[in-house]
């Protein structure tokens, strides 16, 4: 079991896995700032949803690097640009969405349709190759083959950095969503504040 193959790791080994996760999380990315965006949007629960929707994401991600589909996507760099940019333009269009929303009581939208929110955070996610990257170069470092199986280390530690992920995103999807309440009433402008930050992270996911 991956519970057991985790019990063999020294306790200090798995405290400096989740401290370096920890600070990985901590920092913020393009999973953070999509949540805060969708927080500033629609309230602290949809900012909650969307980060809960990224780490939907990052354990596809980590699913894929167990079973080697993402050392496979890895070594294809023209696979990870049609995701690049297919995530930069999936961005850019719930930019343009946002931009030309009208005036509706973001409580209301965040209630009326959670699982759509959830499914753009998974989608952001999944659309960006960088986690890919990450995950082969992070998690290989921290397994040993005395501890089990090299693909139940992976699994189980790619859980763990998962949801310590998704726990931070989602707080900071939350912060955001009363940063937007205070922001003010008008979703007129709170929607043009998340457009731009949409469209900032289309930019950055090409261009960094």
């Amino acid at each position: 079991m991956i519970w057991d193959t985790l019990a063999n790791f020294p306790l200090q080994q798995l405290l400096a896995f989740m401290a370096g996760a920890l600070v990985l999380n901590f920092a913020p990315g393009q999973d953070v700032f999509f949540a805060s965006a969708c927080g500033i949007q629609n309230g602290p629960r949809a900012g909650a949803l969307a980060g809960f929707g990224v780490g939907l994401g990052v354990v596809c991600h980590v699913v894929m690097a167990t079973v080697g589909l993402g050392a496979l996507v890895a070594a294809h760099p023209g696979a990870l640009v049609a995701i690049k940019y297919a995530g930069a333009a999936y961005l850019l269009f719930l930019a343009w969405k946002s931009w030309n929303a009208g005036e509706v009581d973001p409580r209301a939208r965040a209630a009326s349709r959670p699982w759509a929110i959830i499914r753009r955070g998974a989608l952001s996610n999944l659309l960006n190759p960088k986690p890919v990257l990450f995950l082969l170069a992070f998690l290989p470092q921290f397994t040993r083959p005395e501890y089990g199986p090299i693909w139940q280390q992976i699994l189980g530690l790619g859980l763990m950095f998962t949801l310590s992920g998704m726990l931070v995103t989602m707080g900071y999807g939350v912060v955001a969503g009363f940063a937007g309440q205070v922001i003010g009433k008008r979703l007129g402008i709170v929607n043009r504040i998340a457009a731009v930050m949409f469209a900032g992270l289309a930019l950055r996911l090409v261009w960094k």
